[in-house]
């Protein structure tokens, strides 16, 4: 029986463990990234351990998040990640130069390694056929650091393409289908990987858009063989030297394979408010529009902003719709700029936004109340867009630009002709804007500054054999890390400030939750099922863990913020049988007895309703190593006193 693409991958990184599905798996990590809104903590986190110099053959700190500076906060927090970077091996792209995925995929990703990052969307890499993972950021830090990266076993799914796209459907309606059929658990432990005739006749940047939003399908990651079209992509990057060839042998064998005909699409949208509420737009032509936005990691690549020029040149958009435009990179700006595109774009009345993330985060051009905006980017969360009213949809580039112009959703293919564009056939290299580290003989004198908003990591205490506690909050199914710990222009800068971030925690959810939270000194979380999808914000499980959550209790977990809550020693549990879920209530006095035993037989927990005089059962499954990470009270603490 032959190995899947990933497999090969896992095989050949596999530190620890059993290519075992399920089972607990140690790999080795060839590279990571940060961005800076996940950066400081990582990096006070790599401080915390105590380790000199990253052991990483490559890692790299990317600034493309909290660059709004409204304050001192941002910059003062750009400045520590440039200093802590230069003190320890790690290459530092500067702010403008672009958004961490779109650079890494042109300037560092190499097929076949592996890849973690401190942001959910680093799975995009899988697009030049990396195994790239988002991690929080203490797992990013570990790695850094030379220690493994724990992930279960993933289960093996496969997307077979065939047939080839009709003019004005692309990439982003290929994974919008994908999201329709399997639906944002879909891909909960498992690997996506993408084969069929179809593959030759999409990009790199095409690939890219797809396993960037395979992030939405909870999956560990998405991938793509390299093949010559990644090797055409790697020579026009001048890194030819970094391309090998590597996919799946002809009798691997997948949990499931779908098939998807490219011969059948037609352009698609998600509306609000989650990713995977696919619509065809020949339905929703009705609504107007108030907003656009084009750019994000999802679709911001040359070949996107070349289309949406050609689509705008020598016309006007509705004067109803403000439209922002977002290059992916300084290299994207640059070309756009030197072919014209840049000026089409211009004229037609867009407006011109900075290489980074944005308005996806929340990071201004917030839409207006109840406004509809159009946005090509990967999450349509309810607020995440920085307006709590607003109607996001998810679209391609092409349907966006259409809707830019007519004041409507748009199905683009009534526009007549797509129009064609020709990409370069050598893209402009320009690294200047990515610092090298210091050398390991000067890096002793280099220093690290500190502004007065990096605050110290919360700590936990080792794990105790009772606990007991009053339910603080009931949640229900598909909550994500932004209603946990929202994004925004607001919240973002106080990202190294755990006290004062904490004001924030699930503010969209109950605004109260917070001080109730303070005033008890101690709780529990109970979640329905999914919990914690989306980002990878460990700050998601570190502000709760200021606040003194001791265990969430849930239907069940999305994996990165399972992980990010056993990093944090918050307990995550589950129900025995989910209609329990139903049993528990806000304000409920819960003990946990027996804890230490449980954890480490891993048999279950019985939970004692002392308010309703009840009792249920609660699983807590976890690998030998997360026993002694949460009886330690935190990966950190655990990290500290074992080699890694």
């Amino acid at each position: 029986m032959g190995y899947t693409l990933a497999e090969k991958i896992i095989k050949s990184h596999l530190l620890t463990g059993e290519m075992k599905t399920g089972s607990e798996i140690g790999l080795r990590i060839d590279q990571t990234l940060t961005q800076d809104a996940t950066g400081t903590m990582a990096y006070l986190e790599f401080e915390a351990i105590g380790i000199p110099r990253v052991k990483t053959e490559r890692s790299v700190a990317y600034i493309d998040h909290n660059t709004l500076q409204s304050g001192f906060e941002n910059a003062d927090d750009h400045r520590y990640i440039q200093t802590v970077a230069a003190k320890h091996g790690i290459w530092f792209s500067r702010p403008g130069n672009g958004i961490c995925h779109q650079v890494h995929l042109e300037r560092f990703g190499v097929p076949g390694k592996t890849l973690v990052g401190s942001d959910s969307h680093t799975p995009t890499g899988g697009g030049i056929g990396m195994m790239a993972m988002g991690a929080g950021g203490l797992d990013v830090a570990v790695a850094m650091g030379g220690g493994a990266y724990y992930i279960d076993m993933p289960r093996m799914l496969k997307i077979e393409l065939t047939g080839q796209l009709s003019p004005w459907v692309s990439a982003k309606d290929i994974i919008l289908e994908v999201l329709r059929q399997l639906t944002v658990k879909g891909g909960v432990g498992a690997i996506i990987e993408y084969g069929g005739p179809a593959l030759a006749g999409l990009s790199i940047p095409e690939r890219a858009t797809i396993t960037n939003m395979g992030a939405e399908l909870g999956a560990t990651c998405s991938i793509f063989p390299s093949d010559e079209v990644t090797r055409a992509f790697l020579e026009a990057q001048d890194r030819g030297q970094d391309w090998v060839p590597l996919t799946a042998d002809p009798d691997a064998v997948y949990e499931r394979i779908y098939t998807i005909d490219l011969n059948t699409l037609r352009p698609l949208a998600a509306c609000p408010h989650s990713p995977d509420n696919v619509k065809p737009l020949s339905e929703l032509t009705h609504i107007p529009v108030d907003q656009v936005c084009i750019g994000s990691c999802t679709n911001s690549s040359l070949a996107d902003m070349l289309k949406v020029a050609a689509i705008l040149k020598g016309k006007t958009i509705h004067p109803n719709v403000s439209l922002s435009i977002s290059p992916g990179s300084k290299q994207v700006f640059t070309m756009l700029a030197d072919c014209g595109a840049l000026a089409d774009l211009i004229a037609a009345g867009a407006r011109i936004l900075e290489c980074a993330c944005g308005p996806c985060i929340g990071m201004g051009f917030s839409p207006s109340s109840k406004g509809v905006s159009l946005r090509t980017f990967n999450r349509n969360f309810e607020g995440r867009s920085g307006t709590a009213d607003a109607q996001v949809y998810l679209v391609s580039p092409e349907s966006a630009a259409a809707a830019a112009l007519t004041g409507h959703i748009t199905d683009p293919s009534t526009l007549g002709s797509a129009p064609a564009i020709s990409m370069p056939e050598k893209f402009l290299i320009d690294d200047r804007m990515i610092l090298a580290p210091a050398s390991e003989e000067t890096a002793d004198k280099v220093e690290v500054v500190r502004g007065p908003n990096i605050k110290p990591l919360p700590t936990c205490d080792p794990l105790p054999d009772v606990l007991a506690a009053d339910v603080l909050l009931k949640v229900g199914d598909n909550i994500t890390t932004d209603h946990i710990m929202p994004a925004g222009a607001k919240i973002l800068p106080y990202r190294s400030n755990i006290p004062y971030l904490s004001k924030f925690c699930f503010s969209q959810v109950d605004p109260q939750f917070t001080q109730r939270a303070l005033d008890a000194g101690k709780g529990f979380i109970i979640a329905g099922a999914n919990y914690g999808q989306g980002s990878s914000r460990e700050h998601a499980a570190l502000v709760p863990l200021y606040l003194k959550i001791k265990a969430v209790i849930a239907v069940s977990f999305a994996r990165i913020h399972r992980a990010n809550l056993i990093n944090a020693g918050i307990l995550p549990l589950t129900f025995a049988k989910a209609e329990d879920y139903a049993n528990l209530d806000l304000g409920d006095e819960l003990v946990l007895g027996g804890l230490l035993d449980a954890i480490q037989s891993g048999s279950p927990i019985e939970l004692e309703n002392k308010t309703k005089g009840t009792k249920i059962l609660l699983t807590a499954e976890y690998s030998d190593r997360q026993r002694e990470i949460l009886k330690a009270g935190g990966l950190l603490n655990y990290t500290k006193t074992s080699a890694m």
